[in-house]
């Protein structure tokens, strides 16, 4: 048991994992470590997945949709067990949000609310249950009775990132629990806190056997995951390398898959806006978990006539956000996940120093601390778009500054990337506002600030992904669809 600014945390079963609806010792050969972010410490110890515990939660995974109920279970019976979910998560709240906290970085004052936003997607999907067409009748040209029916798409292997880790297993979860799939959930090592509250949870509200289990693990299991024949659907949230992996992987057994991947995005300030008003906006933005957001807006693009007064309006905006402990509610930023992320942003920093941009505000650690992965809110101007710092995803409190001849240029600047996550254009006129939105290759595009409607689904273009998550659209991918042709009608739909 520890106790963080008063709020306990604690696992029940630390050394287990959840497979088959029960705890069972975890068989591999080490304890996985979890750092504090802030103090370098370790603060809880997780037995290790083997290939064997791996294989055992697919079988589990397997056995339950094959031979229980739950497939064929009623949607709205379904929808009861993501109620119950939801109940529990917020009963959880604070214990959620100081592993979070811990683990990620994020702030303790953030991280709290943040946590009400995932039960509330719970609850989301458990009214769908009653909405979606579950069973759409059609007059068939050669039969007496017609229908397509939504069914289960079958085993679900679910990946996540270590960033925000409840909220990208919610948007697989919940979708896959409606749709009446089971899932086996591998946790990231580094941050496991969240998921494995989630697996008590599970626990508690008695969810049939097998039809969630929680596992953890680094590259080798999970790839164990994804090649298993018994694995109908891989669902994967993380880097795109490792994304392309799995797609190739998936696509050698024709698996379903569905990728949520990187992203470079770009805040396109067009000459109407104030200046002023953007840079607090994208500045505040980017504080979110350390800049450890793939929709973070990190390339600023703004005409090359208003280039420096909005570099040097980002460097103040950005360069006065406290840095400190997550757990302190005066901090506006705390520190990265890990010393090897912290690592990759410092050599993203030298990089853009090399290349040639002008460093504005931070590039370093700040000098005061002498432990946790902090990094200085930074802000670079003059960079070439097609320079190392504009091109890669660094995945910290890092920003760019782009010039760009005139709007036209902008939005070709803002395309001219290998991902497309999300885009913004900052304009009070609305009609300049939607022929930007549409003219971005991204999966989202939003107006005057980091907007997104998880309701209406998230995605990526190019290298930022495949398929969407969230919303109706996060539902589909989860079902497979069947047309039934019969020879008379059954008392169903009579």
């Amino acid at each position: 048991m520890l106790t963080v600014r008063g709020t306990p945390i604690s696992l029940q079963h630390p050394d287990s994992l959840y497979i088959d609806g029960e705890w069972r010792a975890a068989t591999g050969e080490r304890k996985l470590d979890v750092i504090d972010a802030a103090t370098e410490e370790v603060f809880l110890q997780i037995g290790e997945t083997s290939t064997q515990d791996m294989d055992a939660a697919i079988a589990a995974a397997r056995r339950a949709f094959d031979h229980s109920p739950w497939p064929f279970l009623e949607p709205k019976e379904r929808a009861e067990y993501l109620r119950k979910f939801a109940a529990g998560m917020r009963a959880r709240a604070e214990q959620l949000a100081t592993f979070w906290s811990r683990e990620v970085g994020a702030t303790y004052r953030m991280a709290v609310p943040s946590m009400s936003r995932v039960p509330a997607l719970f609850d989301y999907y458990a009214d769908l249950a009653e909405t979606y067409e579950w069973e759409k009748r059609d007059q068939p040209e050669f039969s007496a009775f017609g229908v397509v029916v939504s069914e289960p798409v079958g085993v679900v292997g679910a990946i996540v990132a270590w960033n925000t880790p409840l909220s990208l297993a919610a948007y697989k979860i919940a979708p896959a629990l409606l749709a009446g799939c089971t899932i086996v959930l591998k946790a990231p090592p580094e941050s496991p806190g969240e998921l494995y509250l989630l697996a008590e949870i599970a626990d508690e509200i008695g969810l049939p056997k097998g039809v969630f289990n929680v596992v953890n693990g680094h590259r080798g299991v999970s790839e164990q995951l994804v090649r298993d024949p018994r694995v109908d659907k891989v669902a994967f949230t993380g880097s795109s390398p490792v994304g392309r992996q799995i797609a190739s992987a998936a696509g050698e057994r024709l698996a379903r898959f569905t990728l949520e991947l990187g992203g470079k995005s770009a805040a396109v300030v067009l000459d109407d806006y104030d200046l002023g008003t953007a840079a607090a906006a994208i500045a505040q933005q980017e504080c979110s978990i350390s800049g450890q957001v793939c929709m973070s807006l990190t390339r600023v693009i703004v005409s090359k006539h208003r280039h420096d007064e909005m570099a040097a309006a980002l460097g103040a905006a950005f360069g006065a956000k406290r840095v400190g402990d997550p757990f302190d509610p005066e901090t506006d930023l705390g520190p990265v996940a890990m010393a090897k992320q912290q690592q990759s942003v410092l050599n993203h920093i030298e990089a853009g120093k090399r290349e040639g941009a002008t460093l504005v505000a931070g590039g370093g650690v700040p000098s005061h601390f002498e432990r946790g992965y902090f990094i200085e809110p930074t802000v670079f101007a003059n960079v070439d778009n097609a320079s190392t710092i504009a091109q890669e995803e660094i995945f910290g409190p890092v920003l760019s500054v782009i010039p760009a001849e005139n709007e036209e240029h902008a939005i070709q600047l803002a395309n001219e990337t290998q991902y497309g996550l999300n885009n913004a254009v900052f304009t009070d006129d609305v009609e300049r506002a939607w022929y930007a939105t549409r003219r971005f290759r991204s999966g989202t595009a939003g107006n005057n600030g980091f907007k997104t409607d998880t309701r209406m689904g998230f995605g990526g273009f190019k290298q930022s992904g495949v398929g969407r998550e969230g919303g109706i659209q996060g539902l589909a991918p989860y079902l497979e669809t069947k047309t039934i042709l019969l020879d008379g009608v059954p008392k169903r739909f009579q």
